[in-house]
Formats: C-alpha cells, sequence, structure tokens
C-alpha cells in the first residue's frame, strides 16, 4: 500500500529546507536536550534524597511519569497539527518545565512529588518532538533534521556529569533550580523562534495534511513501521541498561569501563547522524535503516563473543551506527510515511518508550539463560533480525502487489 502522506509534509518543502530560524531550531534542541539530560537521571535520586522514596515508590514514581509522558506524547504534537503551530505548544512546556521544577524544589511529601511528575513532567517531556515537528512542517530536509538530533546527542554527552558535578557541589536541589533557569532561557528563545517564523513566508503555510491518528494506525505501513521500531528500540535499550552487567559479570572488569563504553558511543553517535543525513538523501531512508540493522546485528554478535575491554570499547563503533540509523534516520523515516509531522513524532517517539518496556522480560529471560549476560545480547541480536526481516520483507512485498497491478489484463493487441 502506498501511503497517501508518502508525498509528504507540506508545500512548504518547496523551500528546500531554508529555515528562517535556522540557528535557532539546534540551540532550542540543545537547550532542551540538556534540561532531559540533567533532569531524567537525576529524578530517582531526588525522589530519594528529598522525599525518602523507597526503592518500589521510585519505581512506581517513574512508572507514573512515563506513563504521563507517553499520553502526552500522543496527544500535544497530534494536536499541534491540526493548526500547524509547533512553537506555542513547545513554549506552554517551557512553562511546564519552570512548574515542576519549582514544584519539586518546595513541596515536601512524596506524593505531592508524583503528582507534580505526573501532571506537570509528562506534557513538559514531549518538547523535542515538537522540535523536529516544526523543521519538518518548514521545510527542513532529512539532512537538517538528523544535524538537530546530533545536536540533541551532544546534549546527552555532557549534560548527566555535569548534572552529577552541580549536585555533588551545591546539594541535589540545585539540579532543579538548574532546569528553571535553561527553561526560562527556553521560552526566551521560543518566543524569538515564534517571531521569525511570523515574519517568514513560512507562516502562511497551510496546517499539514494526512490522515489522524485513528485513520492512520489502522494502516498496514504504519502497523509494519511501529512494529519494526518497537523491536529494534527494545534492543537498543536491554543492551544499554545490561551494559554494566556485563561488563562487571561477564567480562570481569571494573564498572568504569562500562561508563568507557557508553560514552565512546555517544560521543560517536554525534558525527555519525550528521554524516548519515547525506547517506539518507542519495539512497533513501529506507536502505539506510536496512544497513544500520545489519551493523546492530554485527555489534550485538561482537558482544556475544567479547573477551576484554578491546572488544567492547572498539565495538561501541558498530553500536553508534546503529543507535543513530535507529534514532536519526527512523525519525525521518516516519515523517515520510505520516503526512502529519506531531503525528509522526509522536508515534515515533513512543516507539522508544514501549521498546523500553519490552526491554525489561528482554534482560530478564536473557540474563537468566545459561550465557548469563551474554544472552541479552543474542536476544537483542534476534530482535533486529526479527524488526529487519519485517521491514524487508513487506518491502518486497509492496513491490510485487504493484508489479502485479501493472501487468495487462487481457491479451496482447494484435
Amino acid at each position: 500500500m502506498t501511503a497517501p502522506a508518502a508525498t509528504t509534509t507540506s508545500s512548504a518543502s518547496t523551500t528546500t529546507g531554508h529555515q528562517p530560524s535556522r540557528l535557532l531550531v539546534p540551540l532550542s534542541a540543545l537547550l532542551w536536550g540538556t534540561q532531559f539530560a540533567f533532569l531524567n537521571p537525576a529524578i530517582g535520586i531526588i525522589l530519594v534524597a528529598l522525599y525518602g522514596a523507597s526503592a518500589r515508590e521510585v519505581g512506581l514514581a517513574l512508572m507514573a511519569y512515563n506513563v504521563s509522558g507517553f499520553v502526552s506524547t500522543l496527544v500535544v504534537p497530534s494536536r499541534a497539527d491540526r493548526s500547524g503551530d509547533y512553537l506555542r505548544p513547545l513554549l506552554m512546556c517551557g512553562g511546564f518545565t519552570i512548574a515542576l521544577t519549582t514544584a519539586l524544589a518546595l513541596v515536601s511529601t512524596l506524593p505531592f512529588a508524583v503528582l507534580a511528575l505526573v501532571a506537570l513532567g509528562g506534557p513538559a517531556g514531549v518538547a523535542i518532538g515538537l522540535i523536529f515537528a516544526h523543521q519538518r512542517h518548514t521545510g527542513a530536509t532529512p539532512a537538517q533534521i538528523m544535524r538537530t538530533r546530533a545536536v540533541f546527542s551532544f546534549a546527552w554527552v555532557g549534560g548527566p556529569p555535569l548534572a552529577a558535578f552541580l549536585m555533588g557541589f551545591l546539594g541535589n536541589r540545585s539540579i532543579l533550580w538548574a532546569v528553571a533557569g535553561l527553561g526560562v532561557l527556553g521560552l526566551g528563545l521560543t518566543r524569538v523562534m515564534m517571531r521569525e517564523h511570523g515574519r517568514s513566508p513560512q507562516a502562511d503555510v497551510a496546517p499539514p495534511s494526512g490522515d489522524r491518528m485513528a485513520v492512520a494506525l489502522r494502516r498496514p505501513d504504519v502497523l509494519v513501521l511501529l512494529a519494526v521500531f518497537v523491536s529494534l528500540g527494545a534492543a537498543v535499550s536491554a543492551a544499554v541498561s545490561v551494559t554494566p552487567l556485563y561488563v562487571t559479570h561477564e567480562l570481569g572488569l571494573s564498572m568504569e569501563w562500562s561508563g568507557v563504553a557508553l560514552g565512546t558511543c555517544a560521543a560517536l553517535e554525534i558525527p555519525i547522524l550528521v554524516s548519515l543525513g547525506r547517506l539518507t538523501t542519495r539512497f533513501g531512508p529506507r536502505r539506510v535503516v536496512a544497513a544500520g540493522t545489519v551493523l546492530g546485528l554485527a555489534y550485538y554478535a561482537t558482544m556475544t563473543v567479547a573477551g576484554g575491554p578491546v572488544t567492547l570499547v572498539a565495538g561501541q563503533l558498530l553500536n553508534a551506527v546503529f543507535i543513530a540509523t535507529m534514532s536519526g534516520v527512523g525519525l525521518t523515516l516516519f515523517q515520510d510515511v505520516l503526512g502529519r509531522p506531531g503525528l509522526a513524532s509522536s508515534l515515533f517517539m513512543n516507539t522508544t518508550r514501549v521498546g523500553a518496556i519490552v526491554s525489561g522480560p528482554v534482560i530478564a529471560l536473557g540474563g537468566g539463560s545459561v550465557l548469563g549476560y551474554t544472552g541479552v545480547y543474542a536476544l537483542c541480536g534476534c530482535l533486529v533480525v526479527l524488526g529487519s526481516a519485517i521491514l524487508v520483507l513487506t518491502r518486497v512485498g509492496a513491490r510485487v502487489r504493484t508489479s502485479r497491478r501493472a501487468q495487462p489484463v487481457g491479451p496482447p493487441e494484435r
């Protein structure tokens, strides 16, 4: 089935991607990425240190927070598609962020902290999806979107270590006020983006066309994409989560080597994302995703036979290409298939969330096998094979159906 949205987003695409806020959008992604990189890894520590939460209570709070994020990611960008305005909701996300951090800093009981996470944290977390949707709607090319994604990844390279430094030097509450300060900067930058966008030719572009969520989720090509990226996302999430256990229990190395491996992978993702933008323009997102899954499978196979730190760290090049392909090219593939950039971003982001949920049983099953934590990487390889097989087989099936429809029905004319 050929998606009606394959003609893509809007007449803004004829602008060849020259956006009025070419520098403002990446800067916004950097600010929002830093906010997430500061706050998300620190939520558990904040709940324990400030409110005395137990491990069980932390787990339940994070589950409620993630459910709120899941629902908000489906609702907010999709509603923004109706007007084609993604900056006004982004402004509201900045307000939610400031309100969240202020509430966490001032409330004194755990129930109120969890209520703040659910009511304010979930809506605030949709900001980066709105940025990508705004880029697409205003005519950005895949290469430009992936450069913005690289900026977002850069924030995650330096954000967690800087957050740990602030909390260790200035106390746990300091990270909340730091995020609030970044939120204020984000609000100001969004106002500048709104003013610049209002002056640009793209301000008069009609809202994006395409199927709404209820219709899109019944389309076979959309269901295939969801299945593929949930499978790939589960592999990535399981592998990242199990790395410290694999390093210490299976390789017999110190915990620091897991940090070296994950940090190397994160740093390599940035230049790879920039390079993938050019490759996607030349070969198309489906071919690039298929090639990325091959390298992902090679990485998981390497980890099942790794014997020391050299193989562990060297293998991160394969892992970085795979993750960059899934996170960067995958987003543009969803935007190509779905005519509504907000809906595309929300569905893509939620495949990562669902993949993280699926990764739990993968870790339990693989880690409990005779292979130990090495078995998790073996199962991750199986997930990659499953996802790539679905992608390839459905593509082949679509070509066969197209060729059959193109064949003449009656006998050839004499």
